[in-house]
């Protein structure tokens, strides 16, 4: 498949970014309910990526800061992919006193790892429902997985360098207001995933 049609065409890109942006809304809302926050979200950044390009894309993310990073795998639908939640590691005090009110000891270990699970399956997990709604099909959701724990962020491509190739990579950002807390959520589907979004998307745009 010529998967240029879908770079060049800007009403697939609008499509993919109008339902991305409703389903972060989703996972932000049940976040803030949860942590009684108000989380502020960005425009979503829709892109066909070479695996190149998305290293570059994650190098910048924050190269100077310690990142943990989980991963889990999803198929349904004839769509496939993985999402990458990716935490700024100054984040886990903050979110720490939000969801436990006990801030972090240095050596909690465990502690840190029940935040970035619990984070990871809240927004992974209501970000691809509201997804999968939007396009009338089902997730199934693979054991998320742990990338890397406090390292930066180009450790954590090289570390990886195999798992990414050709993408179409939506990137959503949470911050919370008034918090020192920042993750990104990054939904990587499959080159093969391409026709059927294309299909999804002229169905949803006629």
């Amino acid at each position: 498949m010529d998967t240029n049609d879908l770079k060049l065409e800007e009403d697939y890109i609008d499509c993919f970014q109008e339902i991305a942006n409703v389903a972060m809304g989703r996972a932000a809302d049940l976040l803030a309910r949860i942590l009684e926050v108000f989380i502020i979200l960005p425009i979503p950044n829709v892109n066909l990526l070479e695996a190149s390009e998305l290293k570059m894309a994650l190098s910048a993310i924050d190269e100077n800061e310690q990142v943990s990073a989980v991963c889990q795998g999803f198929i349904g639908g004839g769509l496939s992919g993985e999402a990458l939640l990716i935490f700024n590691d100054t984040s886990f005090t903050d979110i720490a006193k939000l969801n436990k009110n006990k801030a972090i000891k240095e050596a909690d270990e465990s502690l840190e790892l029940e935040i970035l699970m619990d984070t990871s399956n809240i927004l992974i997990g209501a970000c691809l429902k509201g997804i999968a709604e939007q396009l009338d099909i089902n997730f199934s959701q693979g054991h998320p997985t742990v990338l890397g724990r406090h390292v930066n962020i180009s450790d954590l491509v090289k570390n990886n360098d195999q798992r990414w190739k050709k993408t179409l990579a939506i990137e959503i950002n949470y911050t919370i207001e008034n918090h020192n807390v920042n993750c990104d959520l990054l939904l990587l589907f499959t080159e093969d995933s391409l026709k059927m979004l294309k299909e999804k998307a002229n169905y949803l745009l006629s």
